[in-house]
C-alpha cells in the first residue's frame, strides 16, 4: 500500500523520463556494475557481428554478401538500440523505431536469403517446376486447412517478395510520420486513446507484420528439407526468436508499465522503468542470439542437393556427414 501511494502522490512519478545525467547520478555500485556489465555485453554483440561481416565478405560468394550481413545484424542492432536507450531514457522512442524498422527489414532479407541459398529465382523456379506452395501457415491462414495450394511460378515468387516488402515500406513511412507527429505534440507512445495517433498508427503496424511474415513462412514450410544441410531450421528459430523478443515481450513489458503495474521508481516513472526492464532483457537476450548466430552462418557455401530429392536422401547426406566429421 506504501508503495502504491507512493506511485500515486510523488510528482516524479508523473514527469517524463529522466535525463541522463540523472540515471547516472542515482546509480549505485550495483547500479553501475549492471550498467557496466550490459554495455559490455552490447559492445561485444557489434565487434562480433563486425568480424562475422569481415568473415562473410572474405568467403562468402557475392550474390549472399548483403542479405546474410543484413540477417546477422538483427540482434546487435537491437542490442546497441537497446544500450543507448538505457542510458538515455528520452530517446527510447527513436531506438525502439530504429531497432523496429531494421527488423523490417529483416523480414524480407531472410526471404530473399532462402531463395539465395537455393541458387536464385531463376534456379528455384527451375527446381520448383510443377508444384506448389502451401498457404495454409501461419500466422495468417494456419487454422485454414482447406486453402488450395499455389502453383509456383515467377508471379507467385514475386508476390510473396511484395509480401514482404510492403512491411520495409510502409515501416519506414510511418516511422517517419511518427517523428513528425511527435514534433508537433500529436504523437506519444503511451496515449492508447481512440484519439490518439499512436494507437492506429501501431495498430496498423501490427497488421503489416503479420501480412509480411506469412510469406516467409511459406518460402520456409517450402524450402526447409532441401536446407538441412545449410542449417536453415536454426537460422529460422534465431529469426523467429528476435521478432518474438523484440516485439512481443517489449509489447507485453510496456503494456504492463501502461496499466500501472510496474511501479514508478524515481527518477524512473512507470513507463521508463518499464522501458529500462524491456532494454535490459534485450540486451543479454540479443548477444546470446548473436553468439549462436555467428556459429550457424560461419561456414562454407557447398551445393545443397535438389529440391525433388526426398526427405530420406537428405537424411542420408546428414548421415554421412556426420560419420565424415567423426572420423
Amino acid at each position: 500500500m506504501e508503495m502504491s501511494n507512493f506511485t500515486l502522490f510523488d510528482p516524479r512519478c508523473r514527469a517524463e523520463a529522466p535525463f541522463s545525467i540523472d540515471v547516472i547520478m542515482q546509480l549505485d555500485i550495483f547500479g553501475i556494475v549492471l550498467f557496466s556489465v550490459l554495455t559490455l555485453m552490447a559492445t561485444v554483440s557489434m565487434l562480433v557481428f563486425i568480424e562475422e561481416c569481415i568473415y562473410i565478405y572474405k568467403k562468402v560468394p557475392p550474390n549472399k554478401k548483403s542479405v546474410i550481413i543484413w540477417v546477422t545484424g538483427a540482434a546487435p542492432v537491437i542490442a546497441i538500440m537497446s544500450c543507448l536507450g538505457m542510458w538515455v531514457p528520452r530517446a527510447t522512442m527513436f531506438t525502439d523505431m530504429t531497432s523496429a524498422t531494421y527488423f523490417a527489414i529483416v523480414v524480407f532479407k531472410f526471404l530473399i536469403l532462402m531463395i539465395e541459398e537455393v541458387g536464385g529465382d531463376n534456379v528455384f523456379l527451375r527446381r520448383s517446376e510443377n508444384k506448389s506452395f502451401k498457404i495454409n501457415t501461419g500466422p495468417c491462414c494456419c487454422c485454414c486447412p482447406c486453402l488450395p495450394n499455389v502453383p509456383i511460378t515467377r508471379r507467385s515468387l514475386f508476390m510473396l517478395k511484395l509480401g514482404s516488402y510492403q512491411f520495409v515500406l510502409l515501416k519506414l513511412v510511418l516511422t517517419i510520420l511518427s517523428i513528425v507527429l511527435w514534433s508537433n505534440g500529436n504523437f506519444r507512445v503511451a496515449d492508447v486513446s481512440a484519439n490518439g495517433a499512436s494507437i492506429w498508427i501501431n495498430s496498423f503496424i501490427g497488421v503489416l507484420t503479420i501480412i509480411a511474415l506469412w510469406p516467409v513462412a511459406i518460402m520456409f514450410m517450402h524450402v526447409r528439407e532441401a536446407l538441412l544441410t545449410l542449417k536453415m531450421v536454426p537460422k529460422y528459430a534465431m529469426y523467429q526468436l528476435v521478432l518474438i523478443l523484440s516485439q512481443l515481450q517489449t509489447a507485453i513489458i510496456n503494456i504492463l508499465a501502461m496499466n500501472g503495474t510496474i511501479a514508478c521508481a524515481p527518477p524512473y516513472t512507470s513507463q521508463s522503468r518499464g522501458n529500462l526492464m524491456s532494454q535490459q532483457l534485450l540486451i543479454v537476450e540479443m548477444f546470446i542470439i548473436t553468439l549462436v548466430t555467428r556459429v550457424l552462418y560461419r561456414r562454407q557455401y557447398d551445393p545443397i542437393p535438389d529440391l525433388d530429392d526426398s526427405v530420406e536422401e537428405t537424411k542420408t547426406v546428414l548421415t554421412s556427414k556426420r560419420a565424415v566429421d567423426n572420423a
